[in-house]
């Protein structure tokens, strides 16, 4: 069976980006998907929300520079389908070090091959820097498709516009013609707002077949679970925020049609 490469990113920090890749993986995992998450980002925010300590030699970074493969620095996690390839701050070494290399753009692609042949996983998902640096753009070369976590505010609409440029640059230079953009996931929705709401209804104007049914609410559980090393799941698997993503989860196995193990 094909591996499906999704990348998660967002120019903007703060828009729920890591908690939606921690999250969204560990709703894969549950459906019985076998799931990878790369940590893509030297700040290892997704490594330590899931409960794995940073490891130094651990990262993609050595496989990046061409040491090392990246089947090498799988790590299991506490979670059952769920497997992690941590990130540590050498990683922001590879930021400036990619710009001089050949084919800089397509070095993630080559290091990710073999996992994506070796039939381990239906899933992987790559949590990238809150920047559309070189980690982030080698990240849009190596996926399939493009889940852009979007806050429910006017802000982040500006932001939207500058992602979806670059996807069409990195389509038209011919480095991932067959990237495509997979969904937006409306997160920090504000119930009590009619900003939010007006939010959700643009970008359903805009975007109509793009858009996840499922929104992500605005809640101090999401925001907790991390300080924890816990998904939301594990941290307060009734809260609405545990629902969201569980609801999460079934969108993307019915649209991307995976299939568990």
């Amino acid at each position: 069976m094909p591996t499906t490469v999704f990348t998660i990113a967002n120019q903007k920090g703060g828009v729920g980006k890591t908690t939606t890749a921690v999250n969204l993986a560990a709703a894969l995992a549950d459906q019985k998907i076998h799931t990878l998450l790369i940590d893509l980002d030297p700040q290892a925010n997704a490594t330590s929300a899931i409960g794995v300590e940073k490891q130094e030699g651990k990262s993609l970074y050595g496989p990046l520079r061409g040491e090392g493969s990246a089947i090498e620095m799988v790590t299991p996690t506490s979670i059952e389908h769920l497997a992690l390839i941590p990130a540590e701050e050498d990683l922001a070494a590879a930021e400036i070090e990619l710009a001089q290399t050949e084919n800089y753009l397509m070095r993630l692609r080559g290091v990710l091959e073999p996992l994506r042949t070796s039939n381990g996983y239906r899933a992987i998902i790559i949590d990238c820097p809150p920047a559309l640096g070189m980690l982030s753009m080698n990240s849009l070369a190596a996926a399939d498709y493009l889940l852009i976590t979007l806050q429910c505010e006017y802000m982040a609409l500006e932001g939207l516009g500058q992602i979806l440029r670059n996807v069409d640059r990195l389509k038209s230079a011919n480095i991932n013609p067959a990237l495509e953009l997979g969904g937006v996931i409306m997160t920090m929705f504000d119930v009590r707002t009619n900003l939010s709401r007006q939010v959700v209804e643009e970008v359903k104007a805009h975007l109509p077949d793009k858009i996840f049914e499922t929104v992500i609410p605005r809640t101090v559980r999401l925001s907790e679970a991390p300080s924890f090393g816990k998904t939301i799941f594990d941290y307060d698997k009734l809260s609405p925020g545990a629902t969201a993503y569980r609801n999460l989860g079934k969108e993307v196995v019915s649209r991307f049609a995976l299939k568990s193990a």
